[in-house]
């Protein structure tokens, strides 16, 4: 009996720590991605997948509870139709009122850069190819996180991500994102998202829950990809 009043007052224990850390995990909401890059794979509806997948990375790690994004949609809808003018000044929706989040997290693809290089060897036959050439890929990601009742932006970062491919190519294959992005799956372009997603959802865990010594190694990450940007430049 005593053990069991003790197993019991464990068990409680837990529950109401694990409550007490849902509680506090950040609310977020992903907006739209935007695109300044002139990606060809960019289209209609892209914006709004790349939103959709990060909400997923986001939520698998367990440190975070995401907005729906038919509400953050609907958000959106609402603060359009206020900047219309159509309804009486400062009666439009609230972001963080409405939507229930606490932040919205906001990317831009700002940079895309793609090249394929001869290996050597190979074979085509009729549109398909099998080895004699290797792709690589580079995505550029500026993300803000923003407080979403004060519009404050909170947090501020480059994601890169890249990604190499190589072997077997077929052009028409269909799969893996869905949607506008159904034939990006196994490409450079789709591997250097993916790659990009999942180093926002890492960075988002370090500044915003674990606030570790992560933050030392996004800190080096940073000054590398400015050291490389000014050595890119010509400044003459």
């Amino acid at each position: 009996m005593k053990r069991l009043i003790v197993l019991t007052a464990l068990a409680l224990s837990l529950l109401v720590s694990w409550g007490a850390l849902a509680k506090d995990r950040p609310i977020l909401a992903v907006a739209e991605f935007k695109n300044q890059s002139g990606a060809g794979w960019w289209r209609g509806g892209v914006g709004w997948e790349l939103a959709g997948m990060l909400s997923n990375e986001l939520g698998s790690t367990g440190d975070f509870r995401l907005v729906e994004r038919s509400k953050l949609e609907s958000v959106i809808a609402e603060q359009n139709l206020a900047a219309s003018g159509r309804i009486a000044e400062g009666q439009g929706a609230q972001m963080g009122q409405l939507a229930g989040a606490e932040y919205i997290v906001l990317g831009t693809v700002t940079a895309y850069e793609e090249s394929t290089k001869s290996s050597g060897g190979g074979l085509s036959f009729k549109g398909f190819s099998v080895g004699g050439k290797s792709s690589e890929a580079y995505l550029a990601v500026d993300v803000r996180v923003v407080d979403a009742n004060t519009g404050i932006i909170e947090y501020v970062r480059t994601i890169e991500g890249t990604s190499k491919g190589s072997g077997i190519s077929f052009g028409a294959y269909r799969g893996g994102f869905g949607g506008a992005l159904a034939t990006e799956s196994k490409t450079p372009a789709g591997k250097a998202i993916r790659a990009a997603l999942m180093e926002i959802t890492d960075y988002l865990g370090c500044v915003m829950v674990d606030q570790g010594r992560c933050m030392d190694e996004y800190d080096a990450k940073e000054d590398r990809r400015r050291d490389r940007t000014k050595s890119a430049l010509d400044l003459d």
